[in-house]
């Protein structure tokens, strides 16, 4: 293994939890919504509860043994050290598969895929996974001028993936992650056999073509999630550095920043925690407001947001689309990626399938990639 790559663990500082606590214990609440659904926000009941919880049974030492229980590294690529998870496969034959997060998650979001995908029952199915902390998030560092791009990111994905040997590699992204591979894709093709993305997008094409009802239903959802979900993104996109004053210094903020996120875009009954534990909700948002990347983590909207080119893509490639997840036309993104091989319309789940639907998603990467090998 290469020097540069200096081996990692998470070892946050017992101070650093007191005062999390401490923090908690003296949140100045605002008065209760004047709705009785989530249309204004979190409703505060929710998240007086679940502040509760964080502050009084959430264990945060799990979560890190959890994560140290994962090869970890470190990496300085393009002048940033980048964190990044490496759990190589007791079969050697394995395909390396580098996974990409988004916003708002991060690296802790695939410590459940890590065994399945990495010691199966049938060695064939095996993979040595690779996923990184984006520029900003978690351990990885804080970029300190701008220019960190989506494409400058997914460059700095190919160095890491040649610099730790790998020739011919898988990937897999969501959210950013997704726009990430397919960046991976335009740019990094002869090393990549294939990628897999949830929530894939691509740019209407220049001729007409026929949209069938589940595309109609999809374009129509994307309006409605501008108007009535986007502001998140705009703040985020405009004003990073406001937004980080604010949940840098709260941690009730930043728990309502999040989870309303992972509520609204994951697919459940009214009930999220029937699919995202709280524990593992609490884990992304913890891990957040320890790394203090309120600010970090939000400038690759001020960076990205609807700057991409997206263009095409000539890898094979396969797309899963959940229903609570975003959905473009499939006849725009067959213009953008040319070797479409698989485009799977599934009946449950939502933004975040590495929490919501792991056994899944497994399922899909194997079946996929097991036509690549």
């Amino acid at each position: 293994m290469s020097p540069a790559l200096t081996p990692f663990r998470a070892e946050i500082p017992q101070e650093a939890l007191d005062d999390l606590r401490q923090r908690l214990s003296r949140t100045r609440w605002p008065e209760a919504e004047t709705v009785d659904d989530w249309s204004q926000g979190v409703p505060l009941a929710y998240l007086r509860d679940l502040a509760g919880h964080w502050q009084d049974a959430y264990d945060w030492r799990a979560t890190e043994a959890r994560l140290n229980a994962v090869p970890q590294f470190r990496t300085d690529i393009d002048g940033l050290g980048i964190h990044f998870l490496h759990a190589r496969s007791p079969h050697p034959e394995a395909m390396p598969l580098l996974i990409s997060h988004g916003w708002p998650g991060s690296v802790v979001e695939f410590l459940d895929l890590v065994g399945p995908l990495t010691d199966p029952e049938d060695p064939a199915d095996a993979f040595h996974v690779v996923a990184p902390s984006l520029p900003g998030y978690a351990f990885s560092d804080k970029p300190a001028a701008t220019g960190w791009t989506v494409e400058r990111t997914a460059a700095a994905w190919a160095e890491l993936m040649a610099r730790l040997g790998y020739d011919r590699y898988a990937a897999h992204g969501v959210d950013w992650g997704s726009f990430l591979t397919g960046v991976l894709g335009e740019t990094d093709g002869p090393h990549l056999a294939g990628i897999h993305l949830a929530m894939p997008f691509a740019g209407p094409p220049q001729e007409q073509v026929a949209l069938d009802e589940r595309d109609l239903a999809g374009l129509a959802a994307l309006k409605r999630f501008q108007a009535e979900e986007g502001g998140y993104s705009v703040i985020q996109a405009t004003r990073p550095q406001t937004l980080g004053y604010a949940l840098t210094d709260s941690p009730v903020g930043q728990l309502a920043w999040m989870v309303e996120k992972y509520w609204a875009w994951s697919d459940h009954d009214g009930d999220l925690e029937k699919v995202v534990p709280r524990d593992r909700l609490l884990d992304a948002v913890t891990l957040s407001w320890l790394a203090a990347t309120g600010a970090s983590s939000a400038r690759i909207y001020w960076e990205s947001h609807n700057r991409m080119a997206l263009g095409r893509v000539d890898v094979p490639t396969a797309c899963s689309v959940f229903p609570k997840d975003a959905r473009m036309p499939r006849a725009w993104i067959e213009r953008r990626f040319t070797d479409l091989r698989r485009f799977t319309d599934h009946e449950r789940g939502g933004h975040f399938p590495a929490l919501e639907q792991p056994e899944l998603l497994v399922a899909e990467l194997r079946s996929f990639f097991r036509t690549l090998r």
